[in-house]
């Protein structure tokens, strides 16, 4: 990517050759052109919210006096940020990287916001970050025209202060946030609870926990709903993953079903896991030492052949780009988890013909439930099978 302060060289992760998508996109270089043609002081306490692979905070720590601090949910935009800020020269030493769940600093001269997919982790952060404004601080967010709002706006507007937009500039736009310290936004309303409808057996009715930015936050989706109600029972299953665990209800589900197991709840995103482990404690803090919660790149880490059961509702994007290279990576990962003889449980919208990659990895896939939209899906781990690793489908 070019910059005003030169060129740098950034990747996705986990990096992989045959991976067409950049690491970067327009309204990342607009942001960072903005900045330099009006003179932004970057010397003082820099925020950026949101920096998807790290290009925002790679390129800011080649300027002279820059050290941003460098906000994200996301451990796998985390980590690419790591190593883009390594392979770019020391002046990356100076990044500081925080999690949405950490406290965020006390003081914000400059914020720079990536605007998010998810409207809700855009207000929970606006609204974290809120007292550490001044009357100074200068605020831009950046986006794709498709990924700005009328909603984004109004939230810059009623928690920053007055807002404007920039004109778009291949297809990307600024937005223009002055602090306005005498409003009042109100309190946020993350994390938000409530109760899971009646017909999906042992959890009915319990209370489920989610932090902004988790999937479906405000409601339970239609695929899970679908999955809790034909979840395995009874399958003697000692150590089982909730894989991309989201707010934890199916890992929680499969505690209710399975007591005496251990329930590894893991997924990418640090609101996720802060959900689950919430959601979980509402449901099972009598026993709280049966859990395990792990915010990672999936399965990676986990030893081999070390799971009984692995639950997943994989997700088939990645931001705005519609792909299949996450779950085929969670299967893969699954494969290798999983005991000869252990099961992978799968739920997925039908179109998305999962079990055709199922058979590829793991050499079968049998339908457990399905109805007009969505599957449930289990694959076998067969004794002595390597399956096709990291290969796609």
């Amino acid at each position: 990517m070019t910059t005003p302060w030169g060129d740098v060289d950034l990747s996705r992760f986990p990096a992989d050759r045959r991976d067409q998508l950049r690491a970067w996109d327009a309204s990342d270089a607009y942001l960072l052109k903005h900045l330099a043609e009006s003179g932004t002081d970057l010397s003082g306490s820099v925020v950026v919210v949101g920096d998807r692979w790290g290009a925002l905070g790679t390129a800011l720590t080649g300027v002279d006096g820059c050290s941003p601090t460098l906000i994200s949910d996301s451990y796998v935009g985390q980590r690419a940020t790591e190593e883009n800020l390594a392979r770019n020269g020391p002046a990356g030493a100076g990044a500081r990287l925080l999690t949405t769940q950490d406290a965020p600093p006390e003081r914000v001269d400059v914020l720079l916001v990536r605007v998010p997919k998810s409207l809700a982790l855009l207000e929970d952060q606006l609204h974290r970050l809120r007292p550490a404004l001044h009357a100074d601080t200068v605020v831009v967010g950046t986006g794709m025209v498709k990924e700005i709002h009328t909603s984004t706006l109004n939230l810059f507007e009623r928690i920053v202060g007055p807002t404007r937009t920039s004109l778009a500039e291949k297809k990307a736009r600024l937005i223009f946030g002055t602090p306005d310290l005498s409003l009042s936004p109100g309190r946020d309303p993350w994390p938000f609870r409530y109760q899971l409808p009646d017909d999906i057996g042992l959890l009915a009715g319990r209370p489920v926990v989610n932090h902004a930015g988790v999937f479906c936050a405000e409601h339970l989706d239609i695929g899970t709903r679908f999955f809790l109600k034909h979840l395995p029972q009874g399958s003697g299953a000692a150590r089982i993953a909730d894989l991309g665990c989201g707010n934890g209800v199916v890992g929680t589900g499969a505690a209710l079903t399975h007591p005496d197991a251990e329930i590894l709840f893991t997924d990418e995103s640090h609101q996720a896991v802060a959900s689950a482990e919430a959601t979980y404690a509402q449901n099972r803090g009598d026993r709280p030492g049966r859990a395990v919660f792990r915010v990672g790149d999936g399965l990676a880490g986990v030893p081999d052949a070390s799971l009984d059961l692995v639950l997943t509702n994989p997700p088939f994007h990645t931001h705005q780009a519609t792909t299949d290279a996450t779950a085929w990576r969670m299967f893969t990962q699954a494969h290798a988890a999983l005991r000869p003889g252990g099961e992978l449980w799968v739920v997925g919208n039908r179109h998305l013909g999962y079990h055709l990659k199922l058979r590829r990895l793991f050499g079968n896939s049998e339908l457990v439930a399905g109805d007009p939209k969505f599957v449930v899906l289990k694959a076998v781990r067969q004794d002595g099978s390597r399956g096709r690793g990291a290969q796609r489908g």
